[in-house]
């Protein structure tokens, strides 16, 4: 009868309850943690709030360098052992599916809300989603006609490229000591990959056709996000549409015939649905890097991703892509570092320079006089009264 007493006697009941009143006070905790992120993404300044604080740059680039790797092999499989050559088509299919996972989203509310339409204009929006599809398009046309080493001499153009088109557009300056690291890095990359510069023609025309869409496809992502309050998937909702719409205009002039007489089967569906599916978290990963950094950083942020592959297959897999490659790998490392040390220099140089009246105290009303604040902080503030 002790025990008996002691398991449902007065303490015991008292401690369930205890118990019982902990836990729905965590239920409604966490409700309201609910209750505030959904209220949060119902605005556009809410939505991006959360997106800077949940996806800062260092979460942006990881993810979006573990996507790149992982849809390079996806593509490879499906262009190489699956026989899918057709790069225009491919592109259209990531498009669709991303369309349709967004819709997915909106129909569950999961969606952030767009900024109000007289902030953008429509025009911002329409260029969006056709550089974009050019970008994409031509890219993959490209690789399919072009060596790796002239591929990659197309994308190291894109650097210089970024820089002229944000001065052109946004009178936007770099240093002197940033145009030296990036020439580093862009230096180092064309030695490491640049083995080989086989390419017919066509090839050579889609490569310099892809340079101008790819810069400004990065800026416009860039500046949308960190200017006009959109946040990834809300401007992906909006442009993906006017995507698809060029692809499907590009694929008689850039795709080769038979793409309805491509044999449909179980494992050639399941190898394009996983690219299509890795294409969708590449383009969300890319817009969350691109609005947390810079087109720039983007664009070293995927010479990066080379350099590692390279070195990489060297270290761990015993390849041997030849002791002048791995320098150009290790100086373009290097150079990435430098630039990597300026932007946070540069970032810490912007936080001391912040001006320090917007910690000024509001001066009190009714002239009231606060007798006990110490004489040497008012004798320290810029702020003049």
């Amino acid at each position: 009868m002790g025990f008996l007493d002691s398991l449902f006697g007065k303490d015991s009941r008292k401690f369930i309850k205890r118990k019982d009143s902990d836990a729905g006070e965590a239920g409604r905790a966490l409700e309201e943690i609910r209750g505030s992120l959904y209220n949060e993404l119902r605005t556009s300044d809410g939505a991006k709030r959360q997106q800077q604080r949940y996806c800062g740059p260092v979460v942006a680039m990881t993810f979006n360098f573990m996507v790149a790797v992982g849809i390079i092999m996806a593509n490879k499989l499906v262009m190489g052992r699956v026989g899918f050559n057709f790069p225009i088509f491919l592109t259209l299919i990531h498009y669709t599916i991303a369309w349709f996972l967004l819709a997915i989203f909106k129909a569950l509310s999961l969606l952030p809300v767009s900024p109000p339409t007289k902030t953008t204009p429509f025009s911002s929006l329409f260029s969006l989603g056709v550089v974009m599809a050019f970008a994409s398009g031509l890219a993959n046309t490209s690789l399919k006609h072009n060596s790796v080493g002239f591929y990659q001499m197309a994308k190291i153009a894109v650097t210089p490229t970024i820089v002229f088109s944000e001065f052109i557009l946004f009178k936007k300056t770099i240093s002197f000591k940033k145009v030296l690291a990036l020439s580093v890095v862009s230096i180092g990359v064309a030695i490491a990959t640049v083995t080989d510069l086989e390419f017919n023609l066509f090839g050579a025309l889609i490569a310099i056709a892809w340079i101008i869409p790819s810069a400004i496809n990065k800026i416009l992502w860039s500046n949308l996000q960190q200017q006009a309050s959109w946040t990834a998937l809300a401007l992906m909702w909006k442009t993906t549409p006017i995507t698809i719409f060029f692809l499907l205009a590009l694929m008689p002039w850039l795709d080769p015939p038979g793409v309805l007489s491509f044999k449909w089967d179980l494992g050639s569906s399941t190898a394009i649905l996983i690219s299509a599916l890795l294409g969708f978290l590449l383009q969300w990963s890319g817009a969350l890097a691109l609005g947390a950094t810079s087109a720039t950083s983007h664009v070293v942020l995927g010479q990066f991703k080379t350099c590692v592959i390279l070195l990489g297959s060297y270290f761990v897999f015993g390849s041997d892509p030849g002791f002048v490659s791995i320098c150009g790998a290790v100086t373009a490392l290097g150079g990435m570092s430098a630039y990597t040390s300026l932007n946070l220099q540069q970032q810490l140089d912007n936080k001391q320079q912040l001006p320090k009246h917007n910690l000024a105290i509001p001066k009190p009303e009714n002239n009231v006089v606060v007798e006990d604040a110490p004489k040497s902080d008012v004798q320290n503030s810029d702020v003049a009264v």
